[in-house]
């Protein structure tokens, strides 16, 4: 047994497990014998075919929130447009895994460099389509049987792999990159699978056996003595914690000296809302609307964004419900939409400055959401807003749909417009948006402006802090702002989903959170043992 080896990363499904180790391997790094442009061809057709098949048989065995998954992958598979590239490059003599490879290989890497979960969290999508068609064109399948009980290992897991392996006997995942809010991580909390992401460099030779903290991102390979006593201890601690928890959910979250405290739940995508509760939260506090963007069919029209809208809504019946319009630009890439080969792209064309750069675009989104607001009590929220007149364009854009649509008959709303507190330009003179109906403070953003560290570049993650004082003292000018002006100030980043953050968001006014649904227990329960001080 090699001596035991410890990496932490980030939490991506709360709980501990204990397995033998499995390794992904890396089918992008094969090759295979290469044949005539027309034999190459027939093989990359083959194998899409395969693949295809492959998931429609997974589809047939898995739930609703799996099978919608699955459903997507197998129509960017039938899209012409995917392979088009590749069988390009097989006329030109390259061989058919190196062209496939190659045609997913710059979009996976554009969306997995992003600094936006949603979009960096959609890279593992487009790596199991890579992966499984290659699986077929080597002759290798999708990989060897999973042991039962096993601590996947690797640099990232694909969401069709997750679906075909047996979790009813344990186990966990420990990846190496992957994101908190990829779909393998959604299917991991709704499953109770622990997974830790973000590792960095996890050994390869030599070790066995392993164990995942998913609650604090964390991987102990060839544990000692030590380590395993701590981890039958830690699995009774989590198995208290989790009946603490849960017993929180439907109850008000109220601070220990009886301050009420609103907590709302953030939602990537509406299929997440299948297997949620609603009695748990006081609402919606951010839709990201990305997930409508992110398709290979191309933009989404006025009644796709519409329905999509409705059906959130209507699942959170009168409780408020906060869409913010697409958060694209820079290191996320919308094709159709997005300004390509910025040179500092997180200063860039990104949020509603390509929002507003594209208002042919933008207009479709805002009819979309005056008609949704029918449905429900709906608020709009607008992205990287850094100049008050931003506010005012949007403003009039919104106005102008709502007018065609009530001369066009359609039945519309104009709902409250209100913007993200990311930038440090907003958060220092929060006065000057007093045009905006609310504000919601994007903790994550605000952090990375502030202190000029990404928390994905490892060298300066130390750095990229949300208790760092300055931060705090952002949030609670912007709070206390807000408080003068009439303004309901709530944030909607990782911050406040964090137990060892919410005491100082308390202390400096903030009376509501939007956190990750998974979370809504654990906050609620960490609120509980806070004293806000002087009620806001």
């Amino acid at each position: 047994m090699s001596a035991m080896v410890e990496r932490f990363g980030r939490a991506a499904a709360p709980g501990i497990a204990r397995g033998p180790i499995h390794r992904i391997v890396d089918l992008a790094g094969l090759h295979r014998h290469a044949g005539t442009p027309a034999e190459e061809r027939g093989a990359l057709e083959a194998a899409i075919q395969a693949a295809t098949e492959d998931l429609l048989l997974l589809i047939g065995a898995a739930d609703e929130e799996g099978a919608a998954i699955l459903e997507f992958q197998v129509a960017m598979l039938e899209d012409e447009a995917l392979r088009a590239p590749a069988l390009g490059a097989i006329a030109a003599g390259v061989e058919a895994g190196a062209a496939w490879s190659e045609t997913l290989g710059e979009q996976i890497e554009d969306y997995r460099s992003s600094d936006d979960a949603y979009f960096s969290a959609r890279a593992a999508d487009l790596e199991d389509l890579r992966d499984r068609v290659l699986g077929h064109l080597l002759a290798t399948g999708t990989g060897a049987t999973v042991p039962p009980g096993a601590v996947i290992i690797g640099r990232d897991l694909t969401p069709s792999r997750f679906l075909a392996i047996d979790w009813t006997q344990g186990g966990a995942i420990a990846l190496s990159e992957g994101s908190p809010s990829s779909h393998v991580a959604m299917l991991a909390r709704s499953r109770g699978v622990p997974m830790a992401v973000g590792l960095g460099a996890i050994p390869e030779n030599g070790f066995t056996e392993a164990i995942v903290d998913g609650a604090r991102g964390r991987l102990v390979l060839d544990p000692t003595a030590d380590d395993l006593a701590a981890y039958v201890a830690a699995r009774a601690d989590a198995a208290g914690q989790a009946v603490r928890e849960a017993a929180m959910l439907t109850h008000p979250a109220m601070t220990a000296d009886g301050v009420r405290i609103a907590v709302l739940i953030n939602v990537a995508e509406p299929a997440e809302l299948d297997r949620i509760d609603p009695a748990i939260c006081d609402g919606i506090g951010l839709v990201r609307t990305e997930f409508l963007f992110s398709s290979a069919s191309g933009l989404p029209d006025e009644m796709a964004q519409y329905t999509a809208y409705r059906r959130i809504l209507e699942w959170a019946g009168e409780k408020p419900v906060t869409i913010r319009t697409v958060d694209a630009g820079g290191d996320k890439p919308v094709p159709g939409l997005t300004i390509d080969g910025e040179s500092n792209p997180f200063l860039g064309t990104r949020g509603i400055r390509l929002s507003l750069a594209k208002p042919e675009i933008f207009k479709v989104q805002l009819r979309a959401l005056a008609r949704a607001a029918q449905h429900g009590n709906l608020k709009i929220m607008l992205p990287m807003i850094t100049i008050p007149e931003e506010i005012d364009e949007a403003a009039a854009l919104l106005d102008e749909a709502v007018v065609e649509l009530a001369r066009e008959g359609i039945a519309a709303s104009r709902p409250p417009l209100g913007i993200m507190v990311e930038v440090p330009a907003v958060a220092i003179v929060p006065e000057r948006f007093s045009a905006a109906a609310f504000f919601s403070i994007g903790s994550n953003d605000l952090t990375q402006y502030t202190t000029a560290s990404a928390r994905d570049i490892a060298a300066v993650a130390g750095l990229n802090d949300p208790g760092h004082p300055a931060v705090i003292e952002l949030i609670r000018n912007t709070v206390q702002t807000g408080r003068e002006l009439g303004i309901d100030v709530s944030l909607c980043g990782d911050m406040g989903g964090d137990p060892r953050h919410l005491p100082s968001l308390i202390v400096a006014g903030l009376r509501a959170v939007s956190v990750a649904p998974p979370l809504v227990g654990r906050v609620k329960l960490a609120l509980s043992e806070i004293h806000a001080g002087v009620p806001a």
